[in-house]
């Protein structure tokens, strides 16, 4: 063992020991354990990361889905079609409102700019 790691850990023994803890959020009451069995060993830490980061995999799907139906409206020709397409469009994008909002994201354009160059990054 290192140095660093015997050091830092007398530091949080003597903390725990002197009470620093007790004043913490959550203290004596157990941990909400996330369930990841679903995520493949080695993508759980970035997994947290983004989410952590408010990454939404279902929010990315969703516009994942809009673009697909926004391409498959600009090439059908069939106006009974293009109202199937529509609807499920606006339901789409009802749903993708909703999870937004629900994250309370910022209003404001700058905030919307440097999202939207984010989003394209990812592309």
């Amino acid at each position: 063992m290192d140095y660093g790691y015997l050091a830092s850990e007398d530091k949080i023994r003597r903390a725990y020991e002197d009470g620093d803890f007790k004043n913490l959020p959550g203290y004596g009451k157990p941990l909400v354990l996330e369930d990841l069995s679903s995520i493949p060993q080695e993508l759980r830490m970035a997994y947290k990361m983004l989410k952590n980061g408010g990454y939404n995999p279902e929010e990315h799907k969703l516009k994942s889905e809009i673009k697909t139906i926004e391409d498959l409206m600009a090439v059908s020709q069939d106006d009974h079609q293009k109202s199937i397409f529509q609807k499920q469009l606006n339901e789409k994008t009802i749903r993708l409102n909703s999870l937004v909002k629900k994250r309370q994201i910022s209003n404001s354009s700058a905030f919307k700019d440097y999202g939207n160059k984010v989003y394209n990054k990812f592309k």
